[in-house]
């Protein structure tokens, strides 16, 4: 999951929203770092991660990449559950606009930016003035996140490719994704996740 699922997730679960933003910003044990609703997020966060690389949906999704990009498949996933869950929100959320469900999200995430690491901080200066999550909906924004984090880790440079593998899977991808997310969703709802 990337940003706008573990945000969705977290506020499904009436989980802390910035601290499941932050979790990816945050190395071990956040006991003494972040007060309690921003660790327990941090935590879900963590949760949701291992349980979606586990999924029998996400192993078969895993398997479609060639194999020059399947060590990065993982990442490229992530940031294509974002795509369908951007593209079908109005069907996932009927009764919550994704403009408002983000304005919400930002007001909660930037309060906390002052006890922030820089590199979370910098991620908020563009995250929402550029509109990331709603333009995850366009195809062409999801290859130039690719790009965008291939340059930036060069030993992630797989990442360019791998957006073949989501061109020539994009209707098993979508498949897969309708099959497990209402059932995270139901986790969520239940605080089981």
């Amino acid at each position: 999951m990337n940003f706008l699922a573990h945000l969705h997730l977290a506020h499904l679960a009436k989980s802390s929203l910035p601290g499941n933003l932050l979790a990816d910003f945050v190395r071990g044990n956040p006991e003494n770092l972040y007060p309690a609703e921003i660790v327990a997020g941090i935590h879900m966060h963590r949760r949701i991660d291992v349980m979606t690389d586990n999924l029998p949906e996400v192993r078969i999704a895993r398997d479609a990449f060639r194999p020059l990009t399947r060590r990065v498949a993982p990442i490229t996933l992530d940031v294509m559950w974002d795509h369908f869950l951007s593209r079908h929100w109005a069907q996932i959320s009927p009764d919550l606009p994704l403009e408002t469900f983000i304005r919400t999200a930002q007001s909660q995430v930037t309060a906390i930016l002052p006890d922030s690491p820089p590199r979370f901080v910098n991620l908020n200066n563009y995250l929402w003035s550029e509109r990331w999550m709603e333009r995850y909906r366009e195809m062409d924004f999801i290859q130039n996140v690719l790009n965008g984090m291939a340059n930036r880790r060069p030993r992630l440079g797989a990442l360019r490719d791998s957006w073949q593998d989501l061109e020539a899977n994009y209707a098993l991808l979508e498949t897969l994704f309708w099959t497990f997310y209402p059932r995270m969703m139901t986790q969520a709802k239940a605080q089981l996740l």
